[in-house]
């Protein structure tokens, strides 16, 4: 017998608690708080996804989530397109923007080269990647990418793409043969005690250090 008074309720619930990070009980939560919401507001929350789903596309340049064919960051001519940022997800684009300390573009490759899970350089955007980069204009490539194995070996992987381009003895005329590959620096995070920091972290903090200039 199921615990709850109506299938549609209980419907509702199966639905609201199939999306990450959602448990039964917040999801009731949820679904109840919607109940007793207008029609109208029930409406525009529905429509918002809808839209969402049958709407949304991806920036033709970056792969970036836009509204239009080129997202808002690709379109600015106030942003810095001689560097590009290359990150795994739409939502790593959202943080270092909320950061304020980036004027560059980016480059969404939709995900990380894993082996385990099956997947390869040809099911993410690298390949687009390095079109973008031989129509000319890019200084510097910045790879953003998670500090996993899995993030490294896609670093690893563009990295040596990029090096076999500008090592090539007859590249694309565009191509750029004193292209800056970077990487973001990792170390601790502030406000972290040495000894809560694990020892990846904390070695690859000593190995970037910089000078201190108080």
């Amino acid at each position: 017998m199921s615990d709850y008074p109506s299938v549609i309720l209980e419907q509702a619930v199966n639905q609201m608690a199939s999306l990450p990070g959602v448990g039964r009980r917040t999801a009731l939560r949820l679904v109840l708080h919607l109940l007793r919401q207008s029609d109208r507001e029930v409406e525009a929350f529905a429509n918002a996804f809808t839209r969402l789903k049958h709407e949304i596309r991806y920036c033709r340049e970056c792969h970036n989530i836009s509204d239009t064919e080129l997202c808002p960051i690709c379109a600015s001519t106030r942003r810095d397109h001689s560097t590009i940022c290359v990150v795994e997800n739409v939502q790593d684009v959202m943080s270092i923007e909320n950061t304020g300390q980036y004027n560059g573009v980016y480059h969404v490759l939709g995900g990380v080269i894993s082996p385990m899970e099956g997947i390869g350089p040809k099911d993410i955007e690298i390949d687009s990647l390095m079109e973008r980069i031989s129509k000319g204009g890019v200084d510097e490539v910045i790879l953003a990418l998670p500090t996993t194995m899995e993030g490294d070996t896609t670093n690893f992987y563009i990295y040596r793409r990029l090096q076999n381009r500008m090592n090539d003895k007859s590249p694309m005329p565009n191509d750029k043969c004193d292209l800056k590959i970077s990487q973001i620096a990792r170390g601790v995070a502030v406000g972290n005690q040495l000894e809560y920091t694990d020892e990846i972290t904390l070695g690859r903090s000593i190995v970037n250090r910089i000078e201190f200039k108080g």
